[in-house]
């Protein structure tokens, strides 16, 4: 009688790898994914600051509210976004940092009427999941909910973070959904579903959001390839926007595979079987 396969299959072979990479890429993987995770905040930043009297025009002409409101309301969202993006790579005040940008993602969301385009809006606040795993980064682990008062499983609101990020993050991925008859388009609807819904379960969450990261990357340079289009065409700025969130949902990922599912997941729960 055949001998039984040995368990560490394809999978295994697949883990081996991404633990291999984290050992190579510990020391600089935290650093790579800030700079991806505050890119769009950065570009927006430095967006602003050459397309001021645009910006501004587009807020008084939308709101009627002013040429001097509409000129505070860029130089908020300017000075905020680069402001916060230093911080965030300096990692100094990040919790503030954080706080601020999650402050300029509520405000274009009113401003832009981002709040009534269901695809921007489901984009915003998986960048806002983004944000939400960099602020479990920044707290310590040892914390507990209410100092003193023992909570459920041990549980620190850093670990309800990453389950608050990873979720978020699967918004990205609606966003990206084709929901073409092709057989590529069906599987390829399938299979980031599959990798997303891993990731939001925390179930071979490193795997998962390793392979993702590669996968929306390669999407993000074939689709949203904005250095073709010339820069007079509306479809130029469309394509940098998405590049560049697409970037940060890539560095929310990063976060995921350095820091881990966290308590609230099922690859945690998986130790105590």
């Amino acid at each position: 009688m055949a001998a039984m396969p040995p368990k560490s299959d394809l999978m295994g072979a697949a883990e081996d790898v991404a633990d291999q990479f984290l050992r190579v890429t510990k020391r600089y993987l935290p650093h790579l994914a800030h700079l991806c995770l505050i890119s769009t905040f950065l570009e927006d930043g430095v967006r602003m600051w050459f397309q001021w009297n645009e910006q501004r025009d587009y807020i008084d002409v939308s709101w009627g509210c002013g040429t001097v409101l509409a000129m505070l309301f860029v130089l908020i969202n300017m000075l905020g976004q680069l402001v916060g993006c230093v911080l965030v790579l300096a990692r100094k005040f990040v919790p503030y940092a954080c706080f601020g940008l999650f402050g300029i993602i509520f405000m274009q969301t009113i401003a832009y009427s981002i709040l009534w385009d269901l695809k921007f809006l489901m984009r915003n606040l998986a960048l806002g999941g983004g944000l939400l795993l960099l602020l479990a980064e920044s707290r310590s682990e040892g914390k507990s909910m209410f100092a003193g008062v023992p909570t459920m499983n041990d549980n620190s609101p850093r670990q309800y973070m990453q389950l608050g990020g990873r979720v978020l993050l699967v918004l990205m991925f609606m966003t990206l959904l084709h929901l073409e008859a092709s057989a590529f388009t069906i599987f390829q609807d399938i299979f980031g579903m599959a990798l997303i819904i891993l990731v939001a379960v925390g179930f071979k969450t490193k795997l998962a959001a390793l392979t993702l990261v590669v996968w929306l990357l390669i999407i993000n340079l074939l689709q949203n390839a904005f250095w073709n289009i010339p820069t007079y065409r509306p479809l130029h700025d469309f394509l940098k926007y998405d590049f560049f969130q697409t970037m940060s949902v890539i560095g929310g990922l990063l976060l995921v595979v350095a820091l881990g599912p966290g308590g609230v997941s099922m690859d945690e729960h998986k130790k105590k079987w």
